[in-house]
């Protein structure tokens, strides 16, 4: 279309084009006269549309999609078109319905949509089904959770004798350790169909020559760790107090790769492992165990640190990969694996342990199924078909396991 317009060579004359469609300002151009005295063709006119305001493109438009369920069985879709803006005022444009049955048709006529409001046509392109596994689905699959513990017996611990060692055992309450190890154990211990767990000490002098272990069997026993369920871990750990003696250094790595070892024969998913870490100090060998969690994180294990005591525990928080992902030796761990957190944010001020454990098991656990997940997926390991529940025993157990499952799911503990 063509305008005609008084020119005035002593002026300067801005002329303003308001562009956009129907119900729609998408933006506008302003010109010089002299700089639309150069317009002669299309293109030229494009080269300077780029005065245009960036909020939209000159002639187009950011069309999304939001789809919708609308019926509980899942056969008719909802679709709204939306035309995007940057400040997050999105323009409806119209919707449209389908449904699965016709999406997977894939493209061709069938799959070709006018949008109600307006003209505008959508068209599918192409179509792929993939499946979201989630935690319960490998957990009804049969995957096992194997649960390890590992706790600190150096001397920052103090003289378990004493009152004001963490190690004390009084007669009316629990210590830090044994709330963490019974708060996590409790929960996970439901995961596992044999409950026998391996149980681990680091940091002590061993009887009768006093050599100093960072992976020595609470049970004494070196060619079965293996502790039924989680009272048995706790009768484990309180007779290991009696008879190690407290020393040190606080060395992670020796645990870690000992779990890690079991973990690389068992990558088919049928196995995932859990390894509970409790201590009161500074890692000592803070590079052999990022190197330990780097090499532990392409494989099925999660790691779990809780630490116990007033100390300061800002260099635990490198190794919770959450915000900057562990490295060593220029390579970094391939999943986030390890979730850390100070005991003491969890205890309840009124005394209440039941409480305190019921807090700490909620967080410490949170991210246990999305870590399995993780690894499932890279892999490319699917959930084996469910295992069928037979008999009263097998019926109890299943509901048991489906209200544990519910609650690490959700990361809330259900436990009494």
């Amino acid at each position: 279309r063509k305008f005609v317009l008084d020119f005035f060579f002593e002026e300067k004359q801005n002329l303003r084009f308001d562009v956009g469609i129907p119900g729609k300002k998408c933006g506008c151009i302003v010109f010089s006269a002299e700089e639309l005295s150069n317009c002669r063709d299309i293109a030229t006119m494009q080269l300077c549309a780029n005065k245009l305001d960036k909020k939209d493109f000159f002639g187009k438009s950011d069309p999304f999609l939001v789809f919708y369920r609308s019926n509980e069985d899942g056969t008719t879709v909802k679709v709204d078109v939306f035309d995007w803006d940057r400040d997050g005022s999105h323009d409806f444009i119209g919707e449209f319905t389908t449904s699965y049955r016709e999406l997977s048709r894939g493209q061709s006529q069938f799959n070709v949509y006018e949008v109600t409001s307006i003209s505008p046509i959508v068209t599918l392109l192409s179509f792929k089904v993939e499946s979201e596994y989630t935690f319960v689905d490998f957990i009804r699959g049969g995957t096992q959770l194997n649960f390890t513990v590992a706790i600190d017996f150096t001397a920052s611990n103090g003289n378990p004798s004493q009152p004001t060692s963490l190690h004390y055992m009084s007669p009316y309450q629990m210590n830090a350790y044994a709330m963490a190890l019974k708060a996590v154990g409790d929960i996970i211990q439901d995961y596992d169909s044999d409950k026998l767990f391996p149980a681990y000490g680091f940091g002590a002098k061993l009887p009768p020559d006093g050599k100093i272990s960072h992976a020595f069997p609470l049970n004494s026993n070196m060619d079965d760790p293996n502790c039924v369920a989680i009272e048995g871990v706790l009768e484990a750990y309180f007779q290991s107090l009696r008879s190690v003696q407290l020393y040190g250094p606080t060395n992670f790595a020796p645990v870690i790769n000992q779990v890690a070892r079991c973990a690389a024969d068992m990558t088919d998913g049928s196995q995932y492992f859990v390894l509970l870490m409790i201590t009161d100090g500074v890692i000592s060998d803070m590079d052999q165990t990022k190197e330990a969690v780097v090499n532990a994180a392409g494989l099925p294990m999660s790691i779990i640190i809780v630490g116990v005591g007033p100390a300061e525990f800002d260099a635990m928080e490198e190794l919770d990969g959450d915000e900057v992902r562990v490295s060593s030796r220029g390579r970094s761990a391939e999943r986030d694996i390890v979730q850390f957190v100070p005991f003491r944010d969890y205890i309840d001020r009124s005394g209440n342990q039941v409480l305190s454990m019921a807090r700490l098991a909620k967080d410490v656990l949170a991210e246990i199924p999305d870590q399995l997940l993780s690894f499932m997926r890279s892999r490319a390991i699917e959930p084996r078909p469910a295992v069928p529940a037979s008999g009263s025993q097998s019926h109890s157990t299943a509901t048991t396991t489906s209200t544990s499952i519910s609650s690490i799911a959700k990361g809330r503990n259900t436990h009494a």
